[in-house]
């Protein structure tokens, strides 16, 4: 579309796009300015160049009220094309994906970072395919901590016979059985009104959502437990990839993965930003937390079946 002007008149002129152009939706249940979401904004204007304008990216953010579940049944079944999820919400239909949610797995974020760009990434998202997904690469999740309206956490026991809020992945729920406290699942969006209401005493999430959802309103101790770094992954319906040429599957997949320096770039700045913030409303952010305490209390996390122990292994023999 261009417009001119002749004689003080203001006409516009419409050019057709290519019949085979696309605008592909993308869901993430973060606000507009999360890393992750600015990472798919990039992915849309790399798309956009690289394409010409033929294919683009509308990028959903905390407007899509979806749970990650929800927003995976609509990606596999098409009726959304992409999607930010993290990874272990999809251990319910490919068990490898628990596997980088694991606690303790990973030695630190540039360990865990330089593993999921090599081959162990390609083969975790390779395996999505035969479930009607297509893994176009991993955006940072972690490390993940408690953070409690009720009291500090530095030990196991500390988490006892709390009400924890937790995302609608099995791994989760799991774990805070093992702490010994409740596990209640919550939308990420009423997690504030849960805290607010008493429905919950605690949850267990990253430093960005505890700052950019404001979070520290609410729930004024937080734990630099870091028990896990689970990732979160880019993921495309394969329903619809399967219409797109190779070309643009290429296109597609290259812009995802060049979107992913930007949004490490932005994750690391919102771990260091927010802090004034955070103190100033009056939080407590507890660095002495007894971490061996709690990888002994979850080891029994770790799968024994043999197809995930040889993923584990394979991740745990990494430097």
């Amino acid at each position: 579309m261009r417009s001119a002007c002749v004689l003080g008149v203001v006409f516009t002129v419409f050019t057709a796009l290519p019949a085979d152009a696309r605008e592909f939706r993308s869901s993430d249940i973060y606000p507009f300015d999360y890393p992750t979401v600015q990472g798919v904004v990039e992915m849309d204007r790399l798309i956009r160049m690289r394409s010409e304008g033929r294919h683009g990216v509308t990028v959903l953010s905390r407007d899509d009220r979806d749970s990650e579940s929800n927003t995976i049944a609509k990606v596999r079944g098409g009726m959304l094309d992409m999607a930010r999820v993290n990874l272990a919400a999809l251990s319910s239909i490919v068990p490898t994906t628990a596997v980088p949610a694991l606690p303790y797995l990973f030695k630190s974020t540039a360990q865990m970072r330089r593993i999921l760009d090599g081959p162990i990434g390609e083969d975790i998202l390779a395996s999505l395919e035969a479930e009607g997904l297509i893994g176009l690469c991993f955006y940072d999740g972690g490390p993940r901590d408690f953070y409690s309206s009720k009291r500090v956490i530095r030990t196991p026991a500390d988490v006892k016979g709390m009400r924890v809020r937790v995302q609608q992945a099995d791994i989760w729920e799991v774990m805070v059985h093992e702490l010994g406290a409740e596990p209640i699942a919550v939308p990420s969006e009423r997690v504030s009104a849960a805290f607010q209401s008493g429905t919950i005493d605690a949850t267990e999430h990253n430093w960005p959502t505890y700052v950019s959802l404001r979070h520290y309103n609410v729930a004024r101790y937080y734990s630099r437990t870091e028990h896990s770094m689970a990732p979160a992954a880019l993921i495309f319906s394969k329903r619809v990839w399967d219409t797109l040429s190779p070309e643009d599957q290429s296109l597609i997949r290259k812009a995802a993965r060049d979107s992913v320096p930007l949004m490490r770039r932005l994750w690391d700045e919102q771990e260091t930003a927010g802090r004034k913030a955070v103190e100033a409303a009056g939080a407590e952010i507890v660095g002495d937390v007894d971490k061996a305490a709690f990888a002994d209390a979850l080891m029994p996390l770790y799968p024994t079946a043999a197809g995930p122990r040889a993923l584990v292994r394979r991740i745990q023999s990494e430097e």
